[in-house]
């Protein structure tokens, strides 16, 4: 059984909605933020010594890491699901979204959750931060310019992995200035996968009502 180690007000929403899509049994075990600091609870640190969500258990296995835990999930569970054929031009596309969320596009975001906590102290960084959220969500917005989802007409495991960073930039109110993100965000919200995700997982900041 896939177990997820969901924290509330986490990445780990997503692999929720993954599991949602692909129909696959799966248990929930919850962990709650620390009121105050919001940081993760100590517990998690028994499921891995990081402490971090998301991070899911599966046949003995301990997958943390999201773009692991999607491709993990796709390929021993997905039935063909969700990605492109190994070895296609689609799939050297999907596996470049998959690494370019975390891996570039939600840094700046990160910047802006830390450096908006710094008041005026943070103000030098700030021009910067805003040029580099712009440069990025305009990068997705150009490619999902006449498309539903990042790579055409079906969604993938790559739309799942960079949903947080339509729904953090959302959240920041930088989707004004960029019409297909914020098409994308509200298309991929109102999946009805998505929805029992968002039933099932618990309070969620990012989704819009």
């Amino acid at each position: 059984m896939i177990v997820v180690h969901h924290l509330n007000d986490s990445r780990s929403q997503r692999v929720l909605w993954l599991l949602e899509e692909l129909g696959a049994p799966y248990e929930i075990r919850r962990y709650e933020r620390d009121a105050v600091t919001r940081l993760a609870p100590p517990e998690l640190k028994a499921v891995h010594p990081l402490g971090k969500s998301p991070v899911i258990t599966d046949d003995g296995r301990t997958v943390h890491e999201s773009g692991a835990i999607i491709d993990y999930l796709i390929r021993r569970h997905g039935g063909g699901r969700l990605a492109p054929a190994a070895g296609s031009d689609a799939y050297e596309i999907y596996s470049q979204w998959m690494h370019y969320a975390e891996g570039s596009a939600m840094l700046p975001l990160m910047l802006q959750l830390y450096v908006g906590r710094l008041g005026e102290a943070g103000a030098p960084l700030q021009p910067r931060i805003d040029s580099e959220i712009a440069n990025h969500v305009g990068y997705i917005d150009q490619a999902l310019a006449g498309r539903d989802w990042l790579l055409g007409a079906e969604l993938t495991g790559a739309d799942i992995q960079l949903s947080f960073v339509g729904e953090v930039a959302g959240v920041f109110g930088r989707l004004a200035a960029f019409p297909n993100v914020a098409a994308w965000v509200e298309r991929f919200q109102a999946r009805p996968a998505y929805r029992t995700a968002l039933e099932k997982g618990g309070a969620y900041s990012f989704a819009r009502g």
